[in-house]
Formats: structure tokens, C-alpha cells, sequence
């Protein structure tokens, strides 16, 4: 177990790793090809766009066997990844647009079947940990990887960064390879049958899932929504280089490190919807250091925001993963997914249309939508609290 457990926080660097680097060089190479913030943003919309269809796409996973399906997906990726040495211009953006949609099906694929494949990789008593642990992975190559592909983009150019980061899927699949796969997972014939249905029907029939999905929702849909925005700060306002993007990326990667060490110590104490509210409010805080035009300050607050996003889809997270019956955890996830990305697919373009108006209303729009979706959220946590104070004993209070 603990040879599986290595394995899959080694999956979790390399494949962080390489998407984090070419996830942000596709934007910058977009941005010099076409000179267009708004299209350098939409690059993250094709990642985004395909989290829709999770539902389906975990349909796809439990009709197949799961471990050849992720190889076999991680070897595509690869594959599409080589096709970006034909880009030498403007006329071949098409092709980033088209990898980055590519990347899209593959996150979804490979995040389902990962989930399908850990519980018969590991014990029930080993999957908070080596969830943590993966999570950590993930956010800890943020610091390196945005750096390192900004950097090798400069000096080599992007064709260099695609060699990188095809690597990555292509050890990814040998390491899916070596691991063993010792328990059988429980059957789930009822999410075969209606994976959307049930998957809202579990998400929105209790708060505890409800709330923290939504939060998650909503800060990860004002992410997108201000990206363009980044962009604009850092290229039109402080008129820096945009490689000083990889500097704001790695700061974020920063700030989620620190979030990960505390996050599971604060979700002990005070749960999923406290966790959520605050990592809201502070990616809110976030947007708002953005705003102010000092570049130290942009730093300052890629680094809050980098603590606050993930403490709300770690919240998120766990609150599904701890109120879902087994049999049906693969596909709510897919569904939590669908529900907490999709909303990407329109705020991504919104954000490139508004950033027309400017490059701080974005930004300070993002910061009044998340303060008010945390402070809903925490007036409804104190209502149940409230009203068990003051109801005397009796039936509803069992």
C-alpha cells in the first residue's frame, strides 16, 4: 500500500507539473501570437469547457476497465501535445485552441478514473492521506512549474515547452502502470444508469454538499472571470513583461502550499462551510491587492488568493467525499466537478469581454460577488446554530 501510495503522489507532481507549465505558456504564446488578452484567456476556456460533459465522460469509465482507459488517455495527450511543434505563427493558433480542449477531456478522464482506481489501490484508512498528499503535490509544482515554463519559453520558445510537457503524460501512464491494484471496488449500477440525476440529487438534496460545492463555485468561476484582467494589470497597468506572469503563478503556488499544510487541521475544527467561507473571502482579498498598482501588491495577492481557492475546493472536496455513499462517489464527483468547473465555460469570456471596460472592474466585480456568496453562506451556518439555542428539548431536537 505504501508502493501505491508513492506512486500516486508521484502521478500527481509529474502531471501537476507538466500541465501547470504548458497551461500558462499557452496563454503567453497566445498573447505574442495575436497580441489579444481576451484570446490569450480563452486558451483556459477549452481546458474548462469539457468539465460539462463529466457526467457522460464517467459514464465512459464505468463501462471500461479503468487502468488501460487512463494510460491510454495520458498517451494521447502526449500525442496532442506534439502536434503544437507545428505552430510558427499566428496562422496556427487553431492549434493550441485544439490542445487545450484536448487537455480538457483528459483532465476529466483521468480525474475520474483516478478516483475509481485509488479505493482498490489503497485502504479505506489510507484515502484521506494520500488525498492530502496528492493534493499538496499538485499545488506545490505550481511553484515551480509556472516559473520553469515561463523560463524556458523565453529563452527556447514554446516549441521547448511542448517537449516538456509531453513527457510528463507519457511517465505519468508508466507509473498508472506499475501500480497494484489489490481490492475490488463496490459495483455502482445505479450511477450507471443515471449519472446527471443522481449526481445533482446528492449534491443538491443536503446542505453539507450544497454549500461548499457552491462556494467552490463561485471562486473558481471569478478565477476565470479575472484572468483576463491579470493579464491586462500586469502587461497594460505595471507594463511588465508578460513572463512576469510565471512570477504571479509561482506566488499562487506558494500561497497554495501554505493553504494545503493547515487546511485538514481546519476543516477538523470547524468543517467544510466555515473552510469554504473563509478561502472565499480571501481569494476575495486577493483580487483586491490586485487591484492596486504597486507590483509588490500583485504578488501579495496572488499569494492570498493561492490560499484561499484551494481551501474552497478542498472543502468541497471533502464534504463530498464524506457525505456520498460509495457506490456513488465516481459519479457525484464527476458531477460536484461539472458543477464547481463548468461555470468557467462562461466566465472565462465574460471576463475577456469586460476587460474592455478596464482592467480593475473585473477584478473589484469578482470581489463583491465572492464577499456576498461567503456572506450568505456564513448567515445560513449560523441559522441552524441559533435556532437549536434557543428551541427548548423536545423531538426536533433529536
Amino acid at each position: 500500500m505504501r508502493r501505491n501510495a508513492g506512486l500516486f503522489v508521484a502521478i500527481s507532481l509529474l502531471s501537476g507539473f507538466g500541465s501547470s507549465a504548458m497551461t500558462l505558456v499557452a496563454g503567453i504564446w497566445l498573447l505574442d501570437l495575436t497580441g489579444s488578452t481576451g484570446l490569450a484567456a480563452l486558451a483556459g476556456l477549452c481546458v474548462y469547457a469539457p468539465v460539462l460533459a463529466g457526467p457522460w465522460l464517467g459514464g465512459l469509465l464505468d463501462r471500461a476497465p479503468r487502468r488501460p482507459v487512463v494510460i491510454a488517455v495520458n498517451l494521447l495527450l502526449a500525442a496532442a501535445l506534439l502536434a503544437l511543434l507545428a505552430v510558427r505563427g499566428p496562422g496556427q493558433t487553431w492549434l493550441i485552441f485544439a490542445v487545450s480542449c484536448a487537455y480538457g477531456v483528459s483532465y476529466v478522464l483521468i480525474d475520474a478514473g483516478e478516483t475509481a482506481l485509488l479505493p482498490s489501490a489503497l485502504s479505506p484508512t489510507e484515502l484521506g492521506d494520500v488525498n492530502g498528499w496528492r493534493s499538496s503535490a499538485q499545488e506545490g509544482t505550481k511553484l515551480i512549474a509556472p516559473l520553469a515554463g515561463a523560463g524556458l519559453y523565453a529563452w527556447h520558445g514554446g516549441h521547448a515547452v511542448v517537449v516538456l510537457s509531453a513527457a510528463a503524460p507519457v511517465l505519468v501512464a508508466i507509473l498508472y502502470a506499475a501500480v497494484r491494484l489489490s481490492r475490488t471496488p463496490p459495483d455502482q449500477p445505479t450511477a450507471r444508469r443515471d449519472g446527471l440525476r443522481t449526481g445533482l440529487s446528492v449534491l443538491l438534496g443536503q446542505r453539507a454538499t450544497r454549500v461548499p460545492v457552491a462556494l467552490a463555485a463561485v471562486s473558481i468561476a471569478m478565477s476565470g472571470f479575472t484572468t483576463a484582467a491579470i493579464y491586462a494589470i500586469v502587461v497594460r497597468e505595471l507594463r511588465l513583461p508578460t513572463t512576469f506572469l510565471g512570477v504571479l503563478a509561482s506566488a499562487q503556488g506558494a500561497g497554495s502550499i501554505i493553504g494545503g499544510l493547515i487546511v485538514g487541521r481546519l476543516l477538523t475544527r470547524h468543517g467544510p462551510v466555515a473552510v469554504g467561507v473563509a478561502g472565499t473571502m480571501l481569494f476575495a482579498l486577493g483580487c483586491l491587492a490586485r487591484c492596486l498598482p504597486w507590483w509588490p501588491a500583485t504578488i501579495a495577492g496572488a499569494l492570498v488568493a493561492g490560499v484561499g481557492l484551494p481551501w474552497t475546493l478542498v472543502a468541497a472536496v471533502t464534504a463530498v467525499q464524506t457525505h456520498t455513499p460509495s457506490a456513488l462517489l465516481g459519479r457525484v464527483s464527476a458531477t460536484a466537478n461539472t458543477a464547481m468547473f463548468g461555470p468557467l465555460v462562461v466566465a472565462i469570456p465574460l471576463g475577456g469581454a469586460a476587460v474592455h471596460l478596464g482592467a480593475r472592474p473585473p477584478l473589484l466585480a469578482a470581489v463583491a460577488i465572492c464577499l456576498s456568496a461567503a456572506a450568505a453562506s456564513a448567515d445560513r451556518a449560523l441559522r441552524p446554530r441559533h435556532a437549536s439555542r434557543t428551541a427548548g428539548p423536545g423531538p426536533a431536537t433529536h
